[in-house]
């Protein structure tokens, strides 16, 4: 057994023992259901846990994650996580949280093949091609790649808007709330993009399911 896989059986026994410690009942509780108010769809990268991010506690965020925080229609994984947590689990908001710094957005920034990963970029890709204009006309590189993992995560929001699992919801009265943040791992603080969605209103009616 090696060093790294039994400290993490050891660290897990310390984690038990510490929330006993403070409640006795707190595995108890958790094991009774969930009723988290938000879904973080994020990066996969290890850099970024959702729940110490914001301080959150086990039961109050519910997690899909891919590489680039990506929100693609056809994804039957993600597909299936968002419907859950809308019609299931009732969250009020959903949060699509990219990070400065992301391997697959600055993988689709370029032409290196890495392996299958390459058809999941395509999507990055397309992004980029959608705004070519706008990051070409940045000349400074890491101020490109940064303005392009932002413009990622407003598409996918856009992207998430756009499902009719969350259009369902939005015409049946539901509430919810769609955000885009960006995570910077050198600092740690959360970005708001200014990216929020309560309606259908806001994307082009050529998006605006009819039910």
């Amino acid at each position: 057994m090696s060093d790294f896989y039994k400290k993490i059986l050891d660290n897990n026994k310390k984690w038990v023992e510490n929330k006993l410690s403070v409640n006795p009942n707190y595995f108890k509780n958790l094991a009774d259901g969930q009723q988290p108010p938000l879904l973080w769809i994020g990066c996969s990268d290890s850099r970024v846990p959702a729940n110490e991010i914001i301080g959150a506690e086990p039961g109050e965020v519910f997690v899909h994650r891919n590489i680039a925080n990506m929100v693609v229609h056809s994804d039957m994984n993600m597909l299936s996580v968002l419907d859950y947590a809308v019609n299931a689990l009732k969250v009020k908001h959903v949060i699509v949280c990219g990070h400065y710094g992301c391997g697959g957005v600055k993988a689709a920034m370029g032409n290196n093949s890495i392996g299958i990963i390459d058809n999941w970029i395509r999507h990055i890709k397309d992004v980029y091609r959608f705004h070519q204009q706008e990051l070409d006309n940045i000349e400074n590189e890491n101020e490109r790649f940064n303005k392009f993992v932002e413009i990622n995560v407003k598409e996918q929001v856009m992207d998430l808007a756009k499902t009719s699992i969350v259009q369902n919801a939005w015409k049946n009265g539901q509430e919810l709330s769609l955000h885009g943040w960006v995570y910077g791992l050198n600092d740690g603080y959360v970005t708001d993009l200014g990216v929020n969605f309560s309606c259908d209103k806001d994307l082009d009616d050529v998006y605006q399911l009819k039910f």
